[in-house]
């Protein structure tokens, strides 16, 4: 069964471009939301396999989101700007901290590392 990743990206180059590397890589791809509401509602139609999180979403900051993945053992990849990764990696750290923009292969060896079992 394919793996479902939830992309939460407000930056719509950003995004699409996210999407295509995951659904090049063969998974299956729920996105990309602009916004949290967005992106809560899919998570309520369908559990995510993994989750691509940008911090800051067109309608607010997506760190409740975050953690509620996190606590329904959902992995998570906080995808955000130099400036924020060591706050989030402090507040999260359960989660996967990535710097944008991120090379392809970086983001692919997160998330097949996020996916793995420990």
């Amino acid at each position: 069964m394919a793996v479902r990743i939830l992309v939460a990206e407000d930056e719509f180059i950003t995004g699409f471009d996210l999407c295509d590397t995951f659904e090049e890589a063969g998974y299956l791809v729920e996105g990309p939301h602009a916004g949290i509401s967005a992106a809560m509602l899919a998570c309520q139609k369908e559990r995510p396999d993994l989750a691509l999180l940008d911090i800051e979403l067109a309608d607010g900051l997506s760190l409740e989101l975050a953690q509620k993945l996190l606590d329904e053992n959902v992995p998570v990849i906080l995808h955000s700007d130099p400036a924020d990764t060591r706050a989030l990696a402090a507040r999260f750290p359960r989660a996967t901290t990535l710097v944008k923009p991120c090379p392809p292969a970086t983001l692919l060896g997160a998330v097949s590392r996020a996916l793995t079992p420990a």
